[in-house]
């Protein structure tokens, strides 16, 4: 594993920058080696990985025993010792182990300290802050997990590498999410001592946040209680004295804007570095910090005492003050108000309590007995637990989401719940309603520079408290008159408060330069393997049909460069009579030979880039040149960029070969079916990050499409869109004769690509309520300070997550709130602002906390945060970890949550899926092991993972399968008036399929319709137009258009399909002896494979590990 690896800002030895052509500088400071924050200080106690039972002969009528699980024939159970103990020996000799059993899972060796006795913990600490790491200590290369840390570094013990997922953020001094929080006393240090089980030591106290390390090698939980409810957990009372409500408001601070404002880190500050002993618990120090204003009290929008139809209300009894109580001289007077609208939060969530009833979230399940699981239709979002009005006004879960619906009241009641807090975010997705508001003044809290948005409580006309730090600010006069009703005095009617998700055309003092155009630059691989594949003809007959519809105005620039052993540039000049190519053969020292023309308005030279365009594919037809520079290229294309930026758009069929950052094939093909850890995840070199990084700072994102047969290193080559904030477009086997179906493909998502709307020179801020810390960030990006995520280029098919801790309790708060800031040029040259506000409840219960769990959104986090484990660390130790994350929910869900024990494996309804979806990654083509996997192939998996928005990312992870040979109308949809069938999700079990139907398998990029040998014949004739099962041809990719009702249907289906996503799917008809049958049957994620557990078996390796 290469050493060369993350900086705190998302790249070594690179720099800040600002959103434009000036750089400030930002120091580095590099992280300890571990997955993605340094290792923790553990406990002294062997703690061995849990790792997956192998196979045995369970099958699903099995009965488990009514008291504890006893295995039965087979190899021996991997069992978890006793913490400070040596492990448990068989009571029997092994069985002698079959070639075709799953081999037993060894431990990793990874330790937190040198002495190799003492083996580390494999889990996930969710959301926990760990120790400072060494600066200096050689940094890891994860796949893009990046952390936000501080520049100033603190001195701490040297940790070798953690073996535990970590969800905690980097090493540094403590941030907030938003740095330009009023000056004031520090925050009080948080505690670092474990929980220990209820009724073991008092509660502790609700103020003190206390992480926690969960390990899988501790003492079995013990007999379930005998009888009662589970200790319940008293919050602490608040604190006596004068209401937080009195603090005086802090000054006006100067205007500050995403991606012009400085952070400062502090210079002082050191965090806690190890873990005390016993049950010693750290509390916090008395604070005296003045706070803005009182946080949690009850927002409102009405109006008492103000024009007619505001109604004074008295306040609701003991109800804290709404807003300071000293006069303001130029508002209006001092009044109560009442909790109406979206303020009925005190009354209405203590009404709506979950404990008041059972609700079906958390209906218990026994998934050993109940097989059919899987609901009918697609999975909807959960619904938080929040007042009707507040609800309705909610951002969407298509574009926000989190893992928890229930935010929990501190972190130690997070750590008991054992499950990841973070968020998943689609910013820039294709909305079919937005409401755009064009004004001068933009109003934003003067304090932390949140957005006004729906979740903002009115104190009267003229005064708005902010939901995220409690800030009273003044409403300007112009945000008095509502444009959409256009009446005076409503400002709680404007868009702005009326819409979760809005997008601002922004005033000049959100521009530090003028807006840039849009700018294309296109780079082409046309070496003799690309000629051969006849990609250049594809994509130059795509440009010259879409140019038109590229997004842009009349500033749009176009370029382009071709590259085999040299690069060619082409002067595209207006008033030449061709285009004119100039080579540069000097590789080692890039050049460009005439700046000017290279880069050049499209609308006055049109006819050029057509002739260029058609002329294209017939010049290197007869090149025998097989060299590849590719890196060279990559630095003219920077080169010629870097005045305005831009998008580059990359087409590279082979391994780079020649100049700066050429590679040399790392896969060995005889070990692609290896169980053992898989090597050469991470790049080989630092040179297309680096090159990405300082694109990134002059406004370049990089796109790379690889059409290739052979290994290309996509580990390496990858790095030089993930950090640009680019994408990665992968097309294995591509040919355009041999292989039609990827072409087609190709052809659609490049057609995609090319004008689907674009956002450049971006970049993204997300804030949250006071007490919420975000720490880590999952997608393609740079980080340009601890929360500023850096995206040259924006598009819609990108989504983005981030993981969360509750840095502060937040016991007297009803509701918490997250924003997400999209600053953004778009590509007619207007500054955009496009804002995301979610609202969620705060609980106290381990109950609610599981009641409110997303199990698709917790899956896809969990995915990003496995990819990174899997560069930082190892392949076995990410699978492990996910296992454990399965195991240690529903574990706290059985010993904490359930008042009377029962036999079996028990979980809430919200998480029936969650070891069916681990299962289902643990099978994925990221991280499974002993399939013969190529390396390309794994590593753009993992790509995917960690870039797609989450309703795609669900397809790859758990596809969907339906029976299509009787399609009927029932229950159909209705669009645009189409009947679109909607056929039963089946599971992914060979138990599913007959001989005597045709199935169709979703698994996003690829659509496969598998036909029985005895299907009806009626579907082979009016669906696939071939009169018999012996008929159908063996690579049929298209579905004929037959007037018949049954081709209709399905074809209206496959079409509904392909529509709900960005990229075009492929059809693969497949018969029992096609090639491509294998790749089908993978998929079945429910069975078992000879180096894979079936579901039922991996229940009962769960179930096992709970019991302990």
């Amino acid at each position: 594993m290469s050493n060369a690896g993350f900086s705190s800002q998302n790249g070594a030895g690179g720099q800040a920058y600002v959103n434009g052509p000036s750089q400030s500088p930002f120091p580095m400071q590099q992280v300890s080696q571990g997955y993605s924050t340094p290792g923790q200080l553990g406990y002294h106690n062997p703690v061995p990985a849990k790792a997956p039972m192998p196979p045995g002969p369970g099958l699903y009528n099995a009965v488990p025993p009514v008291s504890s699980y006893q295995s039965g024939p087979g190899p021996h159970m991997p069992v978890r010792p006793q913490m400070g103990g040596p492990p448990p020996m068989p009571l029997g000799p092994m069985p002698p182990a079959s070639q075709n059993s799953v081999p037993l899972p060894t431990a990793s060796t990874n330790n937190y300290y040198p002495n190799a006795q003492n083996p580390s913990p494999s889990s996930w600490n969710y959301g926990v802050r760990p120790p400072m790491g060494v600066a200096g200590t050689p940094p890891p290369q994860p796949g893009n997990h990046v952390t936000s840390t501080s520049s100033s570094p603190s001195p701490v013990p040297n940790l070798p590498p953690s073996q535990g997922f970590s969800a905690g953020p980097p090493p540094g001094p403590t941030l907030t999410p938003d740095a330009s929080r009023p000056p004031g006393p520090p925050l009080p240090p948080a505690s670092l001592n474990s929980w220990a089980p209820p009724g073991s030591v008092p509660p502790l106290p609700m103020n003190a946040m206390t992480p926690q390390t969960y390990q899988p090698g501790r003492p079995a939980y013990g007999p379930p209680p005998t009888a009662g409810p589970p200790p319940a957990m008293r919050p602490t009372p608040p604190p006596t004295g004068p209401p937080l409500g009195t603090a005086t408001p802090p000054p006006p601070m100067a205007p500050q804007h995403e991606g012009m404002r400085q952070t400062h880190a502090p210079t002082n500050s050191q965090a806690p570095n190890s873990f005390e002993a016993g049950d010693r618990t750290i509390p916090d120090p008395p604070s005296s910090q003045p706070g803005p204003g009182p946080a949690g009290r009850p927002m409102g929008l009405a109006y008492p005492s103000l024009p007619p139809g505001y109604q004074n209300m008295a306040q609701p009894p003991n109800a804290p003050p709404m807003h300071p109580t000293q006069p303001y001289s130029s508002g209006p007077a001092a009044y109560q108000q009442t909790s109406m609208g979206p303020a009925q939060l005190s009354p209405s969530m203590a009404a709506m309590s979950l404990q008041s009833q059972t609700p079906d979230a958390l209906r218990v399940v026994n998934l050993l007995q109940e097989r059919n699981l899987l609901p009918p239709t697609a999975i909807e979002a959960p619904t938080p637990c929040l007042p009707q009005d507040l609800q309705k006004v909610n951002c969407s879960p298509e574009v926000f989401r989190s893992t928890l619906t229930s935010i929990p009241q501190t972190q130690a009641l997070l750590n008991k719940a054992k499950l990841p807090l973070g968020l998943l975010l689609h910013p820039f997705k294709d909305l079919s309603q937005l409401p755009v508001v064009t004004s001068s003044t933009i109003v934003r809290c003067r304090s932390c520079r949140t957005y006004i948005n729906p979740f903002v409580s009115f104190l009267d006309q003229r005064r708005w408290k902010c939901n995220l730090c409690y800030r009273v600010n003044d409403v300007p006069e112009e945000f008095m008159y509502n444009p959409v009703s256009r009446c005076y005095g409503e400002p709680h009617k404007r868009p702005e408060v009326q819409n979760a998700t809005i997008e601002f055309i922004a005033p000049s003092e959100y521009m530090l330069r003028p807006p840039q155009p849009a700018v294309y630059l296109f780079v082409l691989d046309v070496s003799h393997n690309a000629v051969q594949t006849g990609y250049i003809d594809v994509v130059c007959q795509s440009l010259l049909e879409n140019l038109n519809s590229l997004p842009g105005d009349t500033r749009t620039k176009i370029g382009f460069i071709t590259f085999d052993s040299t690069i060619h540039f082409y002067n595209l000049q207006e008033g030449l009579s061709q285009p004119q190519m100039l080579i540069v053969s000097d590789i080692e020292d890039i050049f460009l030979p005439t700046p000017d023309s290279l880069l050049v308005n499209f609308n006055e030279c049109k006819e050029l880039v057509q002739d260029l365009l058609k002329s294209l594919p017939q010049m290197f037809s007869k090149t025998m040149e097989t060299q590849s520079a590719l890196g060279p290229s990559l630095q003219a294309a920077f080169k010629l960029l870097s005045p305005t930026g831009g998008r580059v758009s990359v087409f590279q069929t082979q391994l780079p070969t020649l100049g700066v950052g050429a590679l040399k094939s790392r896969e060995d093909p005889n070990q692609r079916a290896s169980a053992k850890d898989i090597p050469h995840l991470s790049p080989a070199t630092d040179f297309y990050k680096k090159l990405a990084l300082d694109c990134s700072g002059q406004q370049v994102a990089v796109d790379l499409f690889m059409l290739s047969s052979q290994y290309c290193d996509l580990a390496s080559l990858g790095c030089i869109s993930r950090y640009s904030a680019g994408s990665v477009h992968y097309y294995p086997s591509y040919h355009n004769q041999h292989n039609p179906a990827q072409t087609e493909r190709f052809q659609k998502d490049l057609k995609r690509y090319l004008t689907r709307k674009i956002g450049f020179e971006a970049v993204m801020r997300i804030r949250c309520t006071k007490g919420l810390s975000i720490h880590t960030f999952h997608g393609n990006f740079f980080v340009r300070s601890t929360d500023l995520l850096s995206l040259p280029n924006v598009n819609p098919d990108a989504g983005f997550a981030v993981q969360m801790s509750i840095e502060e309790n937040l016991v007297d708060m009803q509701v918490v709130s997250f924003q997400a800031a999209l600053l953004y040029t778009s590509s007619k040259g207007e500054r955009r602002i496009r804002v995301h506000t979610m609202c969620l409840p705060v609980v106290n219960s381990l109950s609610d906390i599981f009641a409110g769990a997303d199990v698709q959104a917790i899956t896809g986090l969990l995915a990003s945060m496995a990819v990174d484990r899997s560069v930082t660390a190892s392949l076995s130790d990410a699978r492990d970890a996910m296992t454990n994350a399965v195991i240690d929910s529903l574990a706290s869900y059985r010993t904490a949550v359930l008042t009377i024990q029962q036999p079996g494996l028990l979980s809430p309804t919200c998480l029936r899926l969650f070891p069916l979806y681990i299962l289902a990654l643990l099978k994925q083509i990221a991280f499974r092991t002993g399939t013969s996997t190529r390396l390309d192939d794994r590593v753009f998996a993992m790509c995917q993972l960690k870039y797609q928005p989450l309703a795609y990312l669900m397809l790859m992870i758990h596809p969907a399968l339906y029976r299509v040979d009787d399609l009927t109308d029932e229950g159909a949809l209705n669009v645009s008036d189409h009947t679109i069938p909607q056929p039963r999700v089946l599971q992914l079990s060979v138990e599913k399929l007959s001989r005597e139907g045709a199935f169709l398998m979703d698994t996003g990029s690829v659509l496969y319709l598998w036909v029985g040998r005895n299907c009806n014949p009626q579907f082979l004739t009016q669906v696939l137009g071939v009169p018999s099962y012996a008929a159908l041809p063996q690579n049929m990719t298209q579905l004929p258009e037959l007037d018949t009702a049954e081709s209709t249907r399905t074809r209206a289906f496959v079409g509904w399909l392909r529509e709900q996503r960005p990229f075009y799917p492929t059809l693969h008809v497949i018969k029992d002896d096609s090639q491509l049958k294998a790749n089908f049957m993978q998929s079945m994620v429910e069975d078992r494979t000879e180096s894979a557990l079936s579901y039922y078996e991996f229940l009962l390796h769960v179930q096992q590990q709970i019991s302990k």
